[in-house]
């Protein structure tokens, strides 16, 4: 488990990195320009990392069902060499699947002015700027985000309806709850992450709105980011004791 929140951690940071130090710039600066070299690469890297994030959510799934559904066979089902296969293979999706996206997406003609509504350059709000018809685009990115967001929402769905089938035939009310507790979070975030991103790229490109663009593309980029480490770290009793602590304190300061 520990080994894909280490992944899942970098991940999160290089996520926010590619695109927030430009967009802070931005908000502070006049000069509200990126090159065209600059766009592509950003657009790439944003998206092989949130591709790659999805995969490695649906290892943490398996992960997690393993540990509950077959707990004796955990140390050997979940060796460390079928780790490094699913992080390797998440990993390499991402890259192609990325390079399809932003190949597909910068082929097309670009007539001016070229002024993206948007926070970086994404693909919904740099398709917007082309002067030619992006329905083959459409049809492009809806068929990869059914590949690379619903094939792996449904392999997680299909982990916990074996998980939970499996807590409910565990008696105690106590071991009930600590083995709901160990998906709990990672429910949570897989929720906040991919129902954005689905929204965001399996809807066509005519029924989209720059505003509400730029509202999913914060939560599931930054906001999902930053609560990440979080939603973790309360399933950690010395953080719990911390929070409770710093609770206490600031109702006995009122």
């Amino acid at each position: 488990m520990y080994f894909f929140l280490s992944i899942l951690s970098l991940l999160d940071l290089s996520y926010a990195t590619t695109t927030v130090p430009q967009m802070l710039v931005h908000l502070i600066s006049k000069n509200k320009t990126i090159s065209y070299a600059g766009c592509v690469v950003q657009m790439y890297i944003f998206l092989t990392l949130g591709i790659t994030e999805t995969w490695i959510f649906a290892a943490m799934a398996y992960d997690r069902y393993v540990a509950i559904c077959h707990p004796l066979h955990y140390g050997v089902q979940m060796s460390q060499t079928l780790c490094l296969l699913l992080a390797v293979s998440s990993v390499l999706c991402g890259l192609i699947c990325a390079l399809v996206y932003t190949v597909f997406a910068m082929n097309l003609p670009y007539c001016g002015p070229n002024e993206i509504n948007h926070f970086f350059c994404e693909i919904p709000a740099v398709l917007k700027l082309a002067c030619a018809d992006t329905s083959l685009n459409d049809q492009v990115d809806f068929i990869l985000g059914f590949i690379l967001l619903l094939i792996p929402l449904s392999l997680i769905l299909a982990s916990y309806i074996r998980i939970f089938t499996a807590i409910l035939k565990i008696r105690s009310t106590q071991g009930r709850i600590k083995a709901f507790s160990t998906c709990a979070s990672h429910i949570t975030v897989v929720t906040m992450f991919c129902i954005p991103c689905m929204i965001m790229y399996m809807r066509p490109g005519s029924e989209t709105s720059p505003d509400d663009d730029k509202k999913l593309a914060l939560f599931y980029n930054v906001i999902s980011a930053f609560l990440n480490p979080i939603i973790y770290s309360l399933r950690n009793k010395d953080v719990k004791r911390a929070f409770l602590k710093l609770l206490r304190m600031s109702e006995d300061a009122q």
